[in-house]
This record gives C-alpha cells, structure tokens and sequence, in this order.
C-alpha cells in the first residue's frame, strides 16, 4: 500500500475567500484517506511524510474549453488537418502538459474526425478517451464533444460536420452521441455574422433530442444573436460568450446556462510582437479590434456574474493561442475582469465539475481521488501562485 502524508499545508477548497491553514492530508493508493488539522494527524504509521509548510493544496483543475488533439497557435485551423499519426501524438503531450499543471479534467470542445483502428471514422478525441481507458492517473478524465456542429462557410471544409437545417442538426448531433461523444457541440457564429445559423425551435431540438439521452448540448457563441438563441433555446453553457447584455444573462441564469469563459484568448493574441501574424479568425485582424473584443468579453463576464449565471472557464488550447498548461492565465484574466481570486479558482475547480456533471471533479473531500496540487503561494490574494506549481499528487 503507498501511503504519503502531505503535512503542514495551506488548503484552499475554492468555496470561500480564506485559506485553511495547518492543514495535513493522508493519501492512500491514490485517495484520500485523512484530512484535518495537522495538530491532530494521526499516526502516519509507514506513510512517507512530505513537508508542505509553505504551500497550497488545491483541487485539481477543470479546463471546461479544451481540444486536447490539437496543438494550437495561430495556425490551428491548419493544423486540424494533420495525419491522426501526427494529431495522436499531440494528444498525448497535452495530457502531460495537463497533469503537470494540475488539470485533472479536460471537457474537449472539438476536434477533427479520422479513422478509428476500432473501426469507422470519429472525431479523435473520442478515440484518445477510448484508447487511454485503463491508464489511471497517468491520463486525464476526459469528456469529448465530438465534431463541431456547423452550417457551411462558419469553418473551413473538412473541420466539420455540417447541417443545413434543423432536421439535418438533430440528425447529426444523434450520429456524434452514436459515435460515443460525452456532449454535443454547437457552433453559433456564422457564417453570416449578424445571423444566427439556426433558430430557437431548431436549437431547442436538438437539447430536447440530446437530454433525452441522458448528455449536454453547449454552443459556442462569441456573439449576441448566438448567445441569445443557446440561452433561450436552453443549451447547457455558452461558450466564450463575449458578447452578453443583461436580458440574456438572465435567460441564462433562468435556465441554468453555464458560461465558459475564455477571455485569455484575446489576452494572449495581445501579448503577440508586432512582427506576429494575428490569426485570420480573430475579427479584423487588427490589435485594436482584440483589445475591443476583450473589452466586451470582460464586460460579458461581469454581466453574467451579476446575473447569477454559472461560471466554468476554459484555455482554449488546442483551438487558439494558449497551451495545454496554462489555465493558470484564464483564471488571472478572470480576476482582471473582476472575478475575486476565489470566484475565478471556483470556475476551474468544482463549478467546472458541475458543468460535467461530475462531482467530484475540483473537489477535495476523504474518501475521494487524491485529485490535488500544491503550489507555492496564495492563490485567494494573488492568482499568479497557480503558475508556481511545486508537486502533484
């Protein structure tokens, strides 16, 4: 039996602005077998002790915006037409990337459709899930959407699946849950960008056809006319969500939408040189219309936290500028817009667990997963801390 006592620590669980101080944690073949006060530890017997003095525990993280078999950049679209050879090992270096970072749990929001060696054809990051079954700690849970949902010109041939129609929509978000997606994926924006691409009635069908087989439908939507037609339409979450006025917030809210948000994308298109190409999908193409879109974005998230919609928060990575490592930086953009440190830690920790569905995910409690970090610093006074990771459990 491996048994490690983690003696000593800060523990922050995410649900208050103060931090538990002196606090020890027994571990046992991977759970949590004590936790309390490290005044009244008990005998620790042959467990290996580890002097935490001067750390932070934290629930492992939920990156709710991710695609894992993808490796981003600014030329990411591109790059979702690479050999599955190619995308596969992709995959795995995220997944090390992730749990190195203390992401636990990784909700894949998209990813291109290859041949499956099980047989047939489906998106790759349900192959990864299915292929990494087994392999315990040394992969992160996943929760796969499949392929994005799209009507033609939103992305490029090939990227896709494509519907036309209402009746096309319901047919192929049945076909990606057929193919073993967790979740179905819709994409709001364009291709006219003043237009939704289906209608409330159409949008409704298909979380109506989707819930009665027990999964989640979420929409990414960057602009109002999107987000208003997933709101009303009752979808699960919004994705990005950059653009949200007070009425759609409480539809949201109403409904119970989550939000994800994902705001260190345009952060990070800022942080590019002068001599970078911005990517062809950002708006404009021009700095100033990043720093407006973020502008937006940050006034979005406040509307949204006002309203009492639900915040989960993803990178993006895999589909934008961010790497699969740094969900550190969405939770610093967060507390920019005006998230307190724990509210932006709450929405990659459990509130990202509940968008899944999962409760245990971004939770510590004995008797569940030793599914935690440490960091060095406080995360509740100063978020940068969560960059500074010293060990995972």
């Amino acid at each position: 039996m491996d048994r490690i006592l983690y003696r000593d620590a800060a523990l922050t669980d995410a649900r208050s602005p103060h931090l538990q101080v002196g606090v020890s944690v027994l571990v046992s073949d991977g759970a949590i077998e004590w936790m309390g006060p490290s005044d009244s530890e008990p005998d620790p017997g042959d467990a290996r002790v580890v002097d935490a003095g001067g750390t932070t525990i934290i629930p492992s993280m939920v990156d709710a915006h991710s695609h894992l078999s993808m490796p981003g950049g600014s030329h990411w679209i591109d790059r979702g037409q690479d050999p599955r050879p190619e995308l596969e090992q992709v995959a795995e270096e995220n997944a090390r990337l992730l749990l190195a970072a203390g992401v636990r749990w990784v909700r894949d929001v998209g990813s291109p459709r290859r041949p499956d060696p099980a047989g047939g054809e489906r998106a790759m990051t349900i192959q990864m899930r299915n292929a990494w079954v087994g392999r315990g700690r040394d992969a992160p849970y996943i929760r796969a959407a499949g392929t994005w949902l799209t009507k033609s010109g939103a992305l490029p041939a090939g990227l896709t699946v494509e519907a036309e129609d209402g009746e096309a929509l319901v047919a192929a978000a049945l076909g990606q849950l057929a193919e073993g997606a967790d979740l179905i994926k819709l994409y709001l924006d364009g291709p006219d960008k003043d237009t939704a691409p289906w209608t409330v009635d159409e949008v409704g069908a298909v979380v109506s056809a989707v819930h009665a087989r027990g999964a989640k439908v979420t929409a990414h939507a960057t602009r109002l006319h999107g987000t208003r037609i997933g709101a009303e339409a009752g979808v699960d979450a919004i994705e990005h969500g950059f653009e949200i006025d007070a009425d759609t917030a409480a539809t949201m809210a109403t409904n119970g939408v989550f939000l994800v948000s994902t705001l260190a994308v345009m952060s990070s298109w800022q942080s590019f040189s002068t001599t970078t190409t911005i990517p062809r999908f950002v708006e404009a193409g021009s700095r100033s219309a990043i720093a407006d879109r973020l502008e937006h974005g940050e006034e979005s998230l406040r509307i949204a936290r006002k309203a009492g919609v639900p915040i989960a928060a993803g990178t993006d990575f895999g589909g934008g500028s961010l790497r699969a490592n740094q969900l550190a930086w969405e939770v610093e953009a967060m507390v920019r817009a005006g998230l307190e440190p724990w509210e932006a830690l709450a929405a990659v920790t459990w509130r990202g667990g509940e968008l899944l569905g999962e409760p245990g995910a971004g939770v510590i409690e004995v008797g569940g997963p030793a599914d935690f970090f440490l960091v060095h610093g406080d995360p509740l006074s100063d978020p940068s801390a969560l960059w500074r990771v010293w060990r995972v459990a």
